[in-house]
């Protein structure tokens, strides 16, 4: 099958590309930038989502497109709401049959602006023209670790209540690679990490794994943010699948010799 991966070179967009390869896919990766180390049996086509650039060469012949892109930043609409309506465009010139969306899980239940976008973003793919597939996900371990390390950097170690149910990326990216071979399948099932634990939990265990001497630092959970993800909209429900490994492992895997 010949499958789009939507922001290819990415966290999340790297593993799809190369479970999908795996599986013997035709897969072009599509993205601003060329990949630094591409995936050998990709290939790239430079695209633009906020002009739409390249789209419709990049399109042609595909038959299911995964968008894996992300934007962190005061762009983030451009390129994840009106991105994807120019995207769902191009998709409809090239015939495309099948679009597989990511999200993440609670995002309705979360008054955070990035939240809100995948919300605006959610909403886009399934009124779109498009038969689509959409996957929510709990945090990627990287994310939680990048919000740590950061902290440590400063010899801090947040102190706080939020809850978190971190996943490991290769299984979501998997999870999606399965999606694509299903074909349109709606809203499936939210899968997240095997554990909840909370922000001062996971500090415990990154600055253990990595002997860190840090300071505490409390975080309390002030505002309407602070208080659903205290009271665990970012995890799973009683209808979601924990899949995977644990943040500790994670760690481990990524952390071959602990460091200070």
């Amino acid at each position: 099958m010949q499958v789009a991966v939507v922001g290819g070179t990415g966290t999340l967009g790297v593993p799809v590309v190369r479970d999908l390869v795996a599986r013997g896919h035709s897969v072009r990766v599509l993205s601003r930038s060329a990949p630094t180390n591409p995936v050998a049996g990709s290939e790239h086509h430079a695209v633009d989502l906020v002009t739409g650039s390249g789209l419709d060469a990049a399109l042609a012949g595909v038959h299911t497109v995964v968008d894996a892109a992300s934007h962190r930043g005061l762009r983030s609409a451009r390129v994840m709401v009106e991105g994807v309506h120019t995207l769902l465009a191009a998709e409809q010139r090239a015939d495309v049959g099948h679009h597989v969306e990511i999200s993440i899980v609670g995002c309705e239940q979360v008054p955070f602006s990035y939240y809100r976008t995948k919300v605006a973003q959610e909403r886009v793919v399934t009124q779109g023209p498009t038969p689509w597939t959409l996957l929510r996900a709990t945090q990627f371990h990287e994310l939680i670790d990048e919000i740590l390390g950061a902290s440590a950097k400063f010899r801090l170690a947040p102190r706080g209540s939020l809850r978190f149910q971190p996943v490991d990326v290769n299984a979501v990216a998997t999870r999606l690679a399965d999606a694509v071979e299903a074909g349109p399948s709606g809203r499936i099932r939210d899968i997240g990490g095997p554990v909840v634990q909370t922000l001062g939990e996971l500090a415990d265990v990154r600055r253990r794994t990595l002997g860190q001497t840090l300071i505490p630092l409390p975080v309390p959970p002030v505002g309407r943010i602070a208080r659903r993800v205290r009271d665990a909209a970012l995890c799973l429900d009683s209808a979601g699948e924990a899949v995977s490994y644990d943040y500790a492992e994670w760690l481990h895997r990524r952390y071959a010799k602990p460091v200070s």
